[in-house]
């Protein structure tokens, strides 16, 4: 294992952006390590440290008769391990689930994936297991436990009481000698005693059967379980959505999937970025609701909501960014962001119509008057912006993809919006004009 990470080293410090390494050998297990690379402060190197990921796990996947990944720590506390975890669980036997869990393994392999992946199931572990012939013990006049008493009592070693030599006590641990418990044979070579006092080897009534089981038996939500873990280049989503699809496909009806470390984490936040961005959206339609007095303005308001979120998407889709915890933020502040746009445009018209004019007047010239200051905000917020999208050093890939989100998002959601809410604004808008008749009757 030293000669491995040795090779590990030299291949790391070639980097011009290498510092220091440490590595520790024989963890968690003698024929395994794990080591970690510091590398120059970002001022004084060009890569990024998934380029350098990258160009070390080409290299090092060259090193021949290791299988040595690079991976990144979480960029946020609560999780640890592989950044991949995907979990199947099942009642069958281990060795149905392990051959669901090496297919799935070897079409992510196929496809490119995965630079490494492994299970935690391993069918590597030889057992001997005595079987005993009860048509044998019965006929001999014993029972199972007498066959099971004596061949404990010959390997156990345990104690039975206390003997004194000398004035100093010593206990009493029954056990055949070392030499005679080398190896699974020999126990057939034990003498049992029968009911009638005679003596017989094991073998007689018992004989061994050799088989090969799991090291470790892994349980997830008290289910026979494995875990599949890797590092990948695609992003996390997407691999996890490609392992449940793959499960689906080799699998039969009586597996699920789950999910543990980063990759739990994941997917529990994701679904809890979901029921935030529904309740901001609530709130902000209560909130509008009370100050226009009419449940109709809101919807009005709130449609260019869509429009900015699936401008934001479809750059992430195009590969700029991911869904991540970053993106997931300038998503909701993108929500509070556009929807000043329809309020300036609506608030303005409500007015024209409460001084007299129809409503088509009203939303033409609310879009015409409030064209500049919608223009000029959405301007100032999307300039804002613009460091965070092109943000080099540490930490910038979080304030780029947030950046980004709203640079894109805000963009072409204003686009959208000049057009769109003057025409929804028509369709389901309330109408004012009759507000003001009471007033003017009274004048008269």
């Amino acid at each position: 294992m030293q000669t491995y990470a040795e090779q590990v080293f030299e291949i790391a410090k070639q980097a011009p952006e290498y510092k220091q390494m440490f590595q520790i050998t024989g963890v968690p297990t003698v024929n395994s390590g794990i080591g970690g690379a510091l590398f120059k402060p970002w001022d004084q190197r060009t890569r990024s440290a998934h380029e350098l990921q990258l160009d070390l796990q080409q290299k090092w996947a060259q090193i021949a008769g290791a299988q040595v990944f690079a991976f990144q720590f979480p960029p946020l506390p609560g999780s640890s391990g592989f950044p991949v975890q995907f979990v199947i669980t099942t009642t069958e036997p281990f060795e149905n689930l392990n051959d669901v869990a090496q297919a799935v393994v070897a079409k992510a392999l196929s496809q490119h994936a995965f630079f490494f992946a492994d299970v935690d199931l391993k069918l590597d572990k030889p057992q001997a297991t005595i079987e005993v012939d009860r048509d044998k013990v019965a006929a001999l006049g014993l029972s199972q436990s007498d066959v099971g008493s004596a061949l404990s009592a010959a390997l156990g070693g345990g104690y039975v009481n206390y003997f004194s030599i000398a004035g100093r006590s010593y206990k009493v641990m029954p056990q055949v000698q070392q030499v005679d418990r080398l190896n699974p044979e020999q126990v057939l070579n034990y003498y049992i005693r029968t009911p009638s006092g005679a003596t017989l080897p094991a073998s007689t009534v018992a004989d061994i059967k050799y088989s090969v089981v799991p090291e470790s038996i892994n349980r997830f939500q008290q289910l026979n379980s494995v875990t599949i873990a890797g590092v990948s280049g695609m992003a996390q989503g997407d691999i996890l959505k490609f392992l449940k699809d793959t499960t689906a496909q080799v699998a039969g009806s009586g597996y699920t999937v789950d999910y543990a470390g980063e990759s739990r984490q994941f997917v529990q936040e994701s679904g809890g970025f979901f029921i935030t961005l529904g309740f901001a959206i609530i709130i902000v339609f209560l909130a509008l609701a009370a100050q226009f007095e009419s449940f109709r303005d809101p919807i009005v308001i709130l449609v260019s909501v869509p429009l900015a979120l699936l401008g934001a998407v479809m750059f992430m889709t195009m590969g700029f960014a991911s869904l991540n915890i970053y993106t997931q933020v300038g998503l909701v502040t993108l929500l509070g962001l556009i929807s000043k746009h329809g309020i300036l445009i609506v608030q303005f018209a409500n007015q024209l119509q409460r001084g007299g004019r129809s409503k088509r007047d009203a939303i033409e010239e609310a879009s015409a008057v409030r064209l500049r200051p919608i223009l000029m905000t959405t301007a100032a917020m999307v300039l804002g912006v613009v460091p965070l999208v092109v943000a080099s050093g540490a930490g910038a890939a979080g304030r780029h993809d947030m950046g980004l989100v709203i640079f894109t998002g805000l963009s072409i959601g204003t686009l959208f919006t000049l057009f769109v809410v003057p025409a929804v604004y028509m369709a389901i808008g309330a109408d004012h004009s009759g507000l003001t008749a009471p007033e003017t009757a009274e004048a008269a």
